[in-house]
């Protein structure tokens, strides 16, 4: 038997949809050759989805159902789905009826040439303009701060090896951050296109927002990534630029006392240059502070600030 795989489905007001993506999720299960399993998320649900989900449960030992006592989101929902499944090749997909499962095949070709994650890349989207928009805005962001190329990080369906994924805290809108993590810690990452089919029932829960949101936790990511084993070196660095625009502004207040004869207190720049000189000392000390909490932080929990790939000895 081979290695056993996880498919991973938040739900969110699908009423419509379950049955008919059970059936198809169904029929590809049985074409491959791995044991498997289903795990159904129900995200704080208010129609009739978590007991469509309960019944598919009862007559399907595959399929594991975990529901939550509200909606927290996608990203909380998939998080309680990794934790829980136990599948080393993990597969998350929407439960709308817009990924297809079909395309678990290609996905899973992929990974068996080594890849650690594979991305599916809607790259026909069956959306409206206001929906593809945002997303193209939002991606674009992305593949420019973190310089991993992946064309959707927004789409739910992607196939991960559990290693890759293990221990990763989500929060926020942090799922379509998963390629980053992979590929900024030696992953493997690669897309392939994938069906996307137009939503028949229930409406998209996504807008312009979005954007702020990835912009937010990529700036969240990009620090944790960079500094997280050494906070002071950011703030310190902008801490000094901040001294040195008090340096400046001083100096240029001096110059404007001594050749233009004006009075200093006259001028603005005193005060910018006092303001600056505060900056600095408040991002140097705050710098000292998160040492002292990342410090705590892998100190209390005996963690390492690395990961090691491979031991290598005679």
């Amino acid at each position: 038997m081979r290695t056993k795989l996880s498919i991973i489905i938040p739900i969110y007001n699908e009423e419509k949809n379950i049955q008919v993506l059970y059936k198809d999720l169904d029929s590809v299960l049985n074409r491959i050759s791995l044991k498997s399993e289903i795990v159904i998320i129900n995200d704080g649900s208010s129609d009739n989805s978590l007991k469509i989900i309960k019944t598919i449960a009862e007559n399907d030992r595959r399929v594991k159902v975990i529901d939550f006592v509200r909606n927290y989101g996608q990203t909380a929902a998939l998080s309680a789905g990794i934790d829980n499944a136990s599948g080393k090749i993990i597969i998350p997909m929407d439960g709308d009826l817009q990924n297809d499962p079909h395309d678990i095949l290609k996905l899973l070709k992929k990974i068996d040439q080594g890849y650690s994650v594979v991305s599916g890349w809607r790259k026909k989207r069956r959306d409206s303009f206001l929906r593809i928009l945002p997303s193209m805005i939002a991606n674009w962001i992305i593949r420019k701060a973190s310089g991993v190329p992946i064309h959707d990080n927004g789409c739910t369906l992607k196939a991960y090896r559990r290693e890759v994924i293990e221990g990763v805290k989500l929060y926020g809108e942090m799922h379509r951050f998963i390629s980053v993590y992979a590929s900024w810690s030696g992953g493997k990452v690669t897309e392939v296109v994938v069906n996307h089919r137009p939503r028949k029932y229930g409406k998209s829960k996504y807008g312009f927002s979005r954007i702020f949101k990835v912009i937010l936790d990529l700036f969240v990511i990009r620090f944790l990534h960079s500094y997280i084993s050494r906070p002071i070196h950011f703030f310190g660095k902008y801490g000094f630029y901040s001294f040195a625009l008090a340096t400046a502004f001083i100096i240029w207040s001096l110059a404007i006392k001594l050749f233009n004869d004006v009075s200093i207190s006259r001028t603005p720049l005193p005060i910018f240059g006092v303001m600056f000189f505060i900056v600095g000392i408040q991002l140097v000390l705050t710098g000292i502070m998160a040492e002292l909490l990342m410090r705590t932080y892998y100190e209390s929990q005996d963690k390492n600030s690395y990961q090691i790939k491979e031991i290598i000895k005679k």
